[in-house]
């Protein structure tokens, strides 16, 4: 389980989140939405303690993730282009970053072969370096690097934008899958509510980081969305 008590992150005067207690239960596809400016980076960077809290605490598994990196073990995640190196190929990186997760190459070649229709001959054997891709190749090979040494929670902020429509509809059903026997947690931040609402069986949203929705999706969860952000 994750869980976010008393979260609050202040810059100046100016207060970009305010959670007084979310929890995400381990095994749940967890989607977070809102408007720019709504909190929801904000909150992934504290859970992966790139930003720390002005108030409160954030554990993943029990552990307080800005007092000990054990959970980083057992967690997988993809923020934007930063967490790349760019000076690298994609095979350098899955290798770096299998070697990181206990992998050996051959480890790394199988885990990435069922990878072949996303990368779509774009990725893998091109000589390219990683800033040398197009965003929408970047997103691939986050992801499927935040997906490497079977994760228990993964992290994804925005993992649609950018991508063709094919590998959207290949990226979702693979984000479901991982959940159907509920000893993965997905998070997601997402601006397409489409998107999100197909893929997570629970939507969070935010305003002002605050929380103002909290629902289990359902078939009129698209269109109460779609309400709230169109009032």
């Amino acid at each position: 389980m994750i869980t976010s008590t008393h979260i609050s992150k202040t810059y100046g005067n100016t207060q970009v989140l305010n959670i007084e207690d979310l929890k995400i239960p381990k095994g749940q596809s967890f989607g977070l939405v809102g408007n720019n400016g709504a909190g929801k980076t904000t909150f992934f960077n504290m859970l992966l303690d790139l930003i720390r809290p002005s108030t409160g605490e954030i554990t993943n598994h029990d552990i307080a993730v800005n007092k000990s990196e054990k959970w980083k073990t057992f967690t997988g995640s993809f923020i934007d282009e930063s967490f790349l190196i760019g000076y690298l190929t994609p095979e350098e990186y899955f290798y770096f970053i299998g070697d990181l997760r206990g992998m050996n190459t051959a480890d790394v070649d199988a885990f990435l072969q069922p990878f072949e229709e996303i990368f779509n001959e774009e990725i893998l054997g091109k000589k390219k370096f990683l800033r040398d891709l197009s965003k929408g190749n970047q997103k691939k090979a986050g992801i499927v690097a935040a997906l490497m040494g079977n994760p228990q929670v993964i992290v994804l902020d925005e993992p649609f934008a950018n991508l063709d429509p094919t590998t959207q509809i290949r990226l979702k059903k693979m984000l479901k899958s991982l959940t159907e026997d509920r000893e993965v947690t997905v998070l997601i931040s997402s601006h397409d509510l489409s998107h999100v609402t197909e893929v997570c069986e629970r939507i969070v949203v935010l305003e002002k980081g605050i929380v103002v929705k909290d629902i289990n999706t359902s078939e009129e969860t698209l269109t109460e969305l779609e309400s709230y952000f169109s009032a």
